[in-house]
């Protein structure tokens, strides 16, 4: 199964999320689950680095993604990146809705500081 941990801060933005494991929804190079989270989320962060100038901390391998939300001085900037993460969130829980039994969606809230 895929999980997808999305972390927010106190005032609710997300400051960093993961995915890891895989679907074995179908033989790889034919999941289309995998293939759907990982364009979406892959996605999300080549949009936030494109479309704002904003690059965010990110490792990705097999089975396992890790972005870290960057931070602007520029507030519009910032709220231009927790769209792009919103929006991101939107399409995963529409795969969700599809293929819940491959895929979950968490949420947390950071410990202070973290």
């Amino acid at each position: 199964m895929i999980t997808i941990t999305i972390v927010r801060n106190v005032e609710k933005a997300i400051i960093r999320f993961t995915v890891s494991g895989h679907a074995f929804y179908n033989d790889p190079g034919k999941d289309i689950v995998c293939a759907g989270v990982s364009a979406v989320t892959i996605g999300a962060v080549n949009a936030i680095e494109k479309l704002t100038g904003l690059e965010p901390r990110a490792i990705s391998e097999s089975g396992l993604l890790k972005a870290e939300t960057p931070h602007s001085t520029d507030p519009q900037r910032n709220d231009q990146v927790q769209l792009l993460l919103e929006g991101m969130i939107v399409a995963l829980e529409s795969i969700v809705e599809s293929y819940g039994k491959y895929v979950k969606i968490k949420e947390t809230f950071a410990e202070k500081g973290g």
